[in-house]
C-alpha cells in the first residue's frame, strides 16, 4: 500500500470519526465503526493505525497541519513581516481546528497522560516546524531549535485560551499577537546579552 494511499485512508476515517468524537470519544470502537462508515473492513483501521489511538490523534494532529498548509497555499508569506506570518499559519491551522473543538479538548486531554507526553511534544513541534518552515526560515544552527521550542509553547498556551475563549478566533489572532511579540522581545534581550558576552 503507498504512502498516499494510507494517508487518505486515514483522513477518510478520521473526518468519518472527528462528528462522532463530541458524543462518544477517542475510543477503538468509534475508530472501527468510523472506519466502516468510510467504507472500509474493520482490519483496515487496525493496519494504518497499529498504535491504535496513539496513531489516530498522531494522525489527526497530522490532518489539521496540512490543512493548515492548504489553506496557505495561496498566500505569499514574502508580503508579511515574520511575526504576520507565523501569526497567519497557527490561525489557519485553529481555523481548521474550529470546526472540531470538543473534538481537540478531547485529544489535548488524551495527551496529557504523562506516558504520552513525549510522543505530544514531538506532534506540537511537528506543527511549530511546518509553520517555520513556510513562513521561510532555513536556519540550520540553535536558531531553528529555539524558534520551534519557543512556537511550540506559543502553540500549547494559544490552544488553552482558545479552549476558554469561546472559540472567539479574532481574540485568538490579539492573544497570539501578544505572544509573538513577548517571544520576539525575549529573544532580542538574550540576543543582546549573548553579544555583551
Amino acid at each position: 500500500m503507498k504512502h498516499e494511499d494510507v494517508i487518505q485512508i486515514k483522513d477518510e476515517i478520521i473526518l468519518a470519526l472527528l462528528p462522532n468524537v463530541e458524543f462518544d470519544g477517542w475510543t477503538w470502537e468509534n475508530v472501527v465503526q468510523s472506519a466502516q462508515e468510510a467504507g472500509h473492513k474493520d482490519t483496515v483501521a487496525r493496519i494504518v493505525f497499529p498504535d491504535k489511538l496513539l496513531d489516530v490523534l498522531d494522525s489527526f494532529s497530522d490532518l489539521a497541519d496540512r490543512e493548515m498548509l492548504k489553506a496557505l497555499q495561496d498566500i505569499d508569506p514574502q508580503e508579511f513581516s515574520v511575526r504576520e506570518r507565523v501569526s497567519t499559519a497557527l490561525m489557519k491551522r485553529f481555523e481548521f481546528l474550529s470546526n472540531y473543538q470538543e473534538a481537540t479538548k478531547q485529544s489535548a486531554a488524551f495527551w496529557l497522560v504523562p506516558s504520552r507526553k513525549p510522543r505530544a511534544t514531538k506532534l506540537v513541534w511537528r506543527s511549530a516546524d511546518h509553520i517555520w518552515n513556510w513562513a521561510g526560515d532555513t536556519s540550520t544552527d540553535y536558531n531553528r531549535y529555539t524558534k520551534r521550542g519557543l512556537l511550540s509553547g506559543i502553540i500549547v498556551s494559544s490552544t488553552l485560551y482558545w479552549f476558554n475563549s469561546n472559540s472567539d478566533l479574532i481574540a485568538l489572532r490579539a492573544f497570539i499577537d501578544r505572544r509573538i511579540e513577548n517571544v520576539m522581545k525575549f529573544g532580542k534581550l538574550i540576543s543582546r546579552i549573548k553579544t555583551k558576552k
